[in-house]
């Protein structure tokens, strides 16, 4: 129990009380600060941030690549990070670009298989020289020669669009098209399996353009097969033939189309069989 307080009691909180007041005098506290305002840029910062990562996001940087090459005559087949394959032809190079929103692949030259893993999120996109080419999860094959592009699909689809006409094509399984200078041509059917016979040493060829098929050559042939004439490089050509064997495929150019084969050098040259020889005859 507390005991009663008495009038020294009193007495002495009466001098604390004075003591106290007396310290404040000599030793006053500091005032205390303004409360601060809040700063327009602590709303602003988060903005700025989402801004500039909207903007990376947008312009789609690479932040890794790769680069693939054959040489003439040797095939290659590419396992890539995000479980898509591709099929080299000889002689054919591909560079291939990992971005935030897009898978890419650049065909620089030659002829190549893809067969893609779907990521509706990040599409896989291939350049093919004069044209573009857009794709979710999908098997086609794609064909460079002579400035022109085929493209054969045999699974799912793609939208091929041309770089010099604002056209874009879709095709189906069993479809191709043809971009010749940078303008898609018309839809037709086409055979996959011929189209990618070429992963087993063959070559399948419908009324395919002699320039389209001396392309295909010269990706198993060290020495250039060149076309004297554009005309010659219209001719059409079919059958199926050994890719083990050039050689024999050029001899035997002449007894099928109007033409006749001639060396300058290293060089295989094909021209129409009509062709005089404007050298001087002795």
């Amino acid at each position: 129990m507390s005991r009663p307080r008495n009038k020294d009691d009193a007495a002495v909180d009466e001098a604390l009380a004075e003591c106290r007041e007396t310290l404040k005098q000599r030793f006053p506290l500091p005032s205390s600060p303004p409360a601060r305002k809040p700063r327009k840029g602590s709303k602003v910062l988060p903005l700025v941030l989402l801004a500039l990562a909207a903007g990376v996001a947008w312009k789609d940087p690479a932040y890794r690549n790769e680069h693939f090459v054959t040489q003439v005559g040797q095939r290659q087949a590419i396992q890539l990070a995000d479980g898509s394959k591709i099929k080299l032809d000889g002689g054919t190079e591909v560079r291939v670009s990992w971005h935030l929103r897009t898978r890419q692949v650049a065909l620089v030259r030659g002829q190549a298989l893809f067969d893609i893993s779907p990521m509706h999120y990040r599409p896989f996109l291939v350049d093919a020289g004069n044209a573009d080419i857009r794709v979710v999860g999908t098997r086609f094959n794609v064909n460079m020669y002579a400035g022109d592009v085929r493209v054969t699909v045999a699974q799912g689809k793609v939208a091929v669009t041309g770089r010099a006409a604002d056209r874009t094509s879709l095709l189906m399984p069993g479809q191709q098209v043809v971009v010749q200078q940078g303008i898609p041509g018309e839809v037709v059917k086409g055979n996959a399996e011929d189209a990618t016979a070429w992963q087993e040493s063959r070559w399948v060829f419908a009324g395919t353009p002699l320039a389209e098929v001396v392309a295909a050559l010269q990706r198993y042939y060290a020495q250039p097969i060149e076309l004297t004439d554009p005309d010659v490089g219209k001719l059409p050509l079919s059958g199926v033939f050994s890719s083990d064997s050039v050689e024999t495929l050029l001899a035997l150019l002449p007894e099928i189309l109007p033409v006749k084969l001639s060396r300058e050098g290293e060089a295989v040259r094909i021209q129409p069989q009509a062709e005089k020889n404007n050298s001087p005859t002795r």
